[in-house]
């Protein structure tokens, strides 16, 4: 199939061999986001152990490319919830001291999904800063070209940007709420269909939010290669399931990683109204107060 249809913004998603070919460009900063998920069966107010991509990123790693640590530096480790937003001008602050900031451009990649560099992607996009690029395919797609890879570790100095908050991306429950029952508004789980259905448990109560539709995150990636599907394919996806441009979509997983991936995508192919409930089932699943449904 000819592909006809173009992303929306082209500059956020880049391929390998062409950040292969701009190392050496000292305007470019990229950031290893990896972070590894280790899932516990007996404890529902911890669904998983989290790691640090350090250990790999110490095995090998893209050249130039510094480790960003999302949980310890870039969430709020007070929140009973493992990738809480923290505060606006905290994590602003967070960002600036690992450096990034104007003039560079920034690409971000992991090794186990695109999902962790869509989540760092998402929360820089809420603080104003657009010159973000997510590396198509991540570090998977850069061995399989056979691309060259370094085990020295790197740090950038601090850097500025001027903070221009988008206060309505990144939601609380109380939207979520409003959602259930406004025809207006789509609840769209990021997570599997075992999690969406009620077969899996894994944050405690099984099912999902009232209302919503599944869109497993990785529908929306090739299976071989880690990258993003082609834009008419994913457009086809959403409309298979009724998803429209009109509609205000609520992008939701286990912790707010994966839904960013979805609303990412969405964002790409020309959706607008998009809005990602942070801490997502680990935190509905485990309040009784919250409705919840399954198959």
């Amino acid at each position: 199939m000819k592909n006809d249809v173009d992303w929306m913004y082209p500059e956020a998603i880049v391929e390998c061999n062409w950040l292969s070919d701009q190392l050496s460009n000292g305007k470019i900063r990229v950031y290893d986001c990896t972070t590894y998920l280790h899932y516990t069966d007996d404890h529902p107010l911890k669904p998983y152990d989290v790691e640090s991509g350090l250990s790999n990123y110490e095995k090998g790693h893209i050249p130039t490319a510094a480790l960003l640590d999302l949980q310890n530096d870039l969430s709020d480790n007070k929140s009973p919830f493992r990738f809480t937003l923290p505060q606006f001008d905290t994590l602003a602050e967070a960002f600036k001291n690992i450096g990034i900031g104007e003039p560079y451009r920034i690409i971000l990649y992991s090794s186990n999904g695109m999902q962790w560099a869509t989540r760092v992607w998402s929360m820089l996009y809420t603080l104003g800063y657009e010159n973000v690029s997510i590396l198509n395919g991540g570090f998977m797609e850069w061995q399989r070209l056979g691309l060259p890879t370094e085990t020295k570790t790197n740090e950038f100095e601090r850097e500025e940007f001027q903070v221009k908050i988008r206060p309505d991306i990144f939601i609380e429950n109380e939207r979520v709420f409003e959602a259930i029952e406004d025809p207006t508004v789509l609840l769209l789980n990021a997570l599997t269909a075992d999690l969406h259905s009620g077969d899996n448990s894994r944050y405690g109560r099984p099912g999902r939010i009232p209302s919503s539709l599944n869109i497993p995150f990785n529908e929306l990636i090739e299976a071989d290669t880690g990258k993003f599907k082609p834009p008419e394919e994913v457009m086809q996806i959403f409309a298979d399931k009724g998803i429209t441009s009109d509609l205000n979509i609520i992008n939701y997983c286990g912790g707010g990683i994966a839904a960013t991936l979805n609303a990412f995508v969405l964002r790409q192919v020309g959706f607008k109204k998009l809005q990602i409930y942070d801490n997502s089932m680990s935190e509905w699943a485990m309040d009784k107060n919250f409705p919840i449904e399954t198959d």
